[in-house]
């Protein structure tokens, strides 16, 4: 623990220095003192958990706090810093100390893990979490749906609506994510051991943002079948009825293909491995944060309730709707997959 003295002159400096990464690490250490965890220090301070640990352990072992690094002055030439720019795009790694132990054993050269962090800072990398594709995610196919939808939007016209439906299955089990709390507290929620949990088939039209769900004991073929008598219940008349959905093998099933046909509903198919075209799944994420975001229920019929409460009222939700759930339609390409 800091002494009295030791914070005020910690503070003191805080005010004069002109240095902003000796200010951070002046920061760390009060922080630190006052209770903070490595990774809440970094949350705040916008720099990695490593690079506090750090900062802390050196002002607690020499009261060091200059930038001043004990690395290796050696450069990598302009092959070699390209070469290693190229590499880190391609695997991403944890912890600096791994990156400075691949640059040793590549080409020779020793740096610390503050001159690599120097480094990749300069080099424009920084510390964050990776965005998620699907492996098989193709972008030529995504294209050709989008512009057959485009073209299936303009022949319906205002007549025919057009549905994107998926099925979604709520596990009766808090999710935990971010959210806001006081400094310094360690927030905790209680959750569930279950696993139960719930199944619906849904189906949103974007022109007026009408939603459609059907609840059921599990998602099959004859499932399907009756959330496709709904559908077309709630839009009675001589016209066409578009669905667009997945290739899961309920939708591709003989049985639902042939009562579709009956129904005078049209199915279309999504290419493999592109929920990003699928405004149905925007649903879905609104669902999950309005019913089991940082939220707990300890009966498996409050989380029943609370769920078909959010599809019961989601038509009082038009503003939300309209703003989140849309056809401006983002094209993902997985760097696994040649085309």
């Amino acid at each position: 623990m800091l002494s009295p003295k030791k914070r005020q002159e910690l503070i003191v400096r805080h005010r004069k220095e002109r240095d902003k990464r000796i200010c951070d690490r002046i920061k760390a250490v009060l922080a630190y003192d006052d209770g903070y965890s490595y990774s809440e220090i970094a949350r705040i301070l916008l720099l990695d958990d490593e690079t506090i640990r750090r900062h802390i352990a050196d002002y607690l072992k020499d009261n060091k706090l200059s930038t001043a690094s004990g690395g290796s002055d050696a450069k990598l030439s302009d092959k070699e810093t390209h070469e290693l720019k190229g590499h880190l795009q391609e695997v991403t790694y944890l912890y600096v100390k791994d990156i400075c132990h691949y640059v040793w054993q590549i080409y020779g050269v020793r740096y610390s893990i503050s001159g690599m962090t120097k480094w990749l800072h300069t080099y424009n990398f920084c510390y964050k979490k990776p965005h998620a594709v699907p492996a098989k995610a193709d972008k030529i196919k995504q294209g050709q749906f989008i512009r057959h939808y485009n073209r299936l939007k303009k022949k319906s016209g205002e007549k025919e609506p057009i549905y994107f439906a998926d099925s979604v299955h709520p596990q009766h089990q808090t999710q935990l994510t971010y959210g806001w709390a006081l400094k310094g507290e360690c927030k905790e929620i209680p959750t569930t051991a279950y696993q139960k949990r719930l199944n619906f088939i849904g189906g949103i039209c974007l022109n007026g943002h009408r939603f459609t769900y059907q609840q059921a004991g599990s998602v099959n073929a004859s499932a399907i079948c009756d959330f496709l008598w709904k559908l077309r219940k709630t839009n009675p008349g001589k016209f066409n009825v578009h669905v667009i959905w997945d290739n899961a093998r309920y939708h591709r099933n003989a049985e639902v293909k042939i009562f579709a046909r009956e129904l005078g509903i049209k199915l279309h198919y999504l290419p493999p491995y592109s929920p990003n075209l699928n405004p149905a799944e925007r649903v879905w994420k609104l669902m999950h944060e309005s019913v089991r975001y940082n939220r707990y229920y300890g009966k498996f019929s409050e989380f029943t309730e609370a769920t078909l409460g959010f599809f019961k009222g989601i038509g009082r939700k038009k503003c939300i709707l309209r703003e989140r759930i849309t056809d401006n339609f983002q094209i993902l390409n997985s760097p696994l997959f040649a085309s």
